[in-house]
């Protein structure tokens, strides 16, 4: 090779490997905070199909346990820090950050097919009919038993069961002596954890989180009567150190065998069906949330989702990952690569309609059922002045919600009475709600 025809190539080598380098260091990364539930560590396993479709966007995962992401994405948005591009929130946070600018609108443009969301979750999700986080699944909570327990105690249950009944259920199906628990409930504090349940039951027996004129309510005969039902339930027929259990400790619990009866988030229905996970799959049952004296507010609604603090400086990146993720077309590859009743649900209309869906998911009808039942703007028996079925949707509730979810689980733990654990939550709420304005 004379010596202009080696320059030649190597210039064209040099050129060529400019141009890859240039290219590498052109492509965007993008960090996700996200919760550590199993559909989310599934997106997490297909960040290589994203990458494939968008080369010049890479994917950095920060996963982590419920109440730590809600922490950590909280004190990075309010501080601006910029730290995720991408965040899991849900519907107690959206309408709040979207009203104090903290977040970007969704891009809902060209065939991302927003009209096909479930109206309850779009609805939830948005600000002044803006989409500010995009649901990657939704859901309701119902209850999940198994049918071979229930028959041979020779009981039933049936959608809306009075709590007393779901009880008699719980005392029947319990065998601790053959690893068998009546009820599995969430115990550990939160409210997001224990008080997302706890709410539900609450609104069942009749109470809510304030009056009218925003005083707390948490020492009510109704939130008393709840409590010590449900401290009792899970003291007599719940599972060793019930105060330290939440979904995914009780998913595992469940998915041994060790539930008689679970009542969880509707999502939890695609993993106590798959035989891959569970050891009962084929032996679950599904029911509407029991109520006491009244069926509003038996069961919430709530919708993991996609957002974008405004403190990003990767927002196109963001919204690109958002709309592939949450799209028609990702459910799809779910569904053809691990089977349609392993797909995220709750937030898309044509799920529920694809027959490959319906003929793959048992719990189909009864999760859409929930899902629909709930209604956030009419979910207490006696008037509130608050949104929201598990939680208020105001930014004072965070705060009081996680206190009383600790004096909760203190109570069930036995570290103090019910009516101690009540009175000290109605103590700190009604000190945020003064120092909050409210009155």
């Amino acid at each position: 090779m004379n010596i202009f025809a080696k320059s030649t190539v190597t210039c064209a080598v040099s050129f060529a490997t400019a141009i890859m380098a240039t290219h590498a260091a052109a492509a965007t990364e993008i960090t996700v905070a996200t919760v550590n539930n199993g559909h989310m560590i599934e997106m997490q396993k297909l960040t290589p199909e994203f990458e494939k479709a968008y080369p010049d966007i890479k994917v950095k995962w920060v996963t982590l346990e419920e109440g730590v992401l809600r922490q950590n994405v909280t004190q990075d948005i309010a501080n601006k820090s910029g730290l995720y591009d991408v965040m899991t929130i849900g519907m107690y946070e959206a309408p709040i950050w979207a009203e104090r600018d903290w977040l970007q609108a969704i891009d809902v443009s060209g065939d991302y097919d927003v009209e096909d969301i479930l109206p309850s979750i779009r609805g939830g999700l948005s600000y002044k009919d803006t989409l500010y986080a995009a649901p990657f699944y939704g859901e309701s909570s119902m209850v999940m038993y198994r049918k071979d327990l229930v028959k041979n105690a020779g009981m039933e249950i049936n959608d809306r069961d009075s709590w007393d009944h779901i009880r008699d259920v719980a005392a029947a199906v319990h065998d601790p002596s053959n690893g068998v628990y009546g009820m599995c409930l969430r115990g550990k504090a939160g409210w997001g954890d224990n008080m997302a349940f706890m709410s539900t039951m609450a609104n069942s027996f009749g109470a809510r989180w304030f009056d009218e004129d925003w005083k707390p309510q948490l020492e009510s005969a109704e939130w008393k009567s709840a409590v010590n039902f449900y401290v009792d339930l899970l003291n007599k027929y719940g599972p060793p150190g019930a105060s330290s259990n939440s979904f995914n400790e009780n998913l595992a619990l469940f998915n041994e065998g060790k539930c008689g009866m679970w009542i969880d988030a509707t999502i939890a229905a695609s993993f106590v069906t798959d035989p891959k996970q569970s050891k009962v799959a084929d032996q679950v049952g599904f029911a509407q949330s029991p109520y006491k004296v009244t069926e509003k507010g038996a069961n919430w609604l709530w919708a993991w989702s996609l957002a974008i603090p405004a403190a990003t400086k990767n927002a196109d990146a963001a919204q690109t990952f958002i709309r592939w993720a949450t799209s028609k077309e990702y459910i799809e590859l779910v569904g053809n690569k691990n089977g349609w009743a392993a797909v995220p649900t709750g937030t898309r209309t044509s799920t529920y309609e694809n027959p490959k869906f319906q003929a793959a998911a048992v719990f189909a009808e009864a999760e859409l059922k929930a899902i629909n039942s709930a209604n956030p703007a009419d979910s207490t028996l006696k008037p509130s002045p608050y949104v929201g079925v598990q939680f208020a949707a105001i930014p004072e509730f965070q705060a009081i919600g996680t206190t009383t979810g600790q004096m909760v689980s203190g109570a069930l733990a036995g570290s103090m009475t019910v009516d101690q654990a009540l009175k000290s939550a109605n103590v700190s709420a009604d000190r945020q709600m003064r120092q909050a304005g409210y009155y």
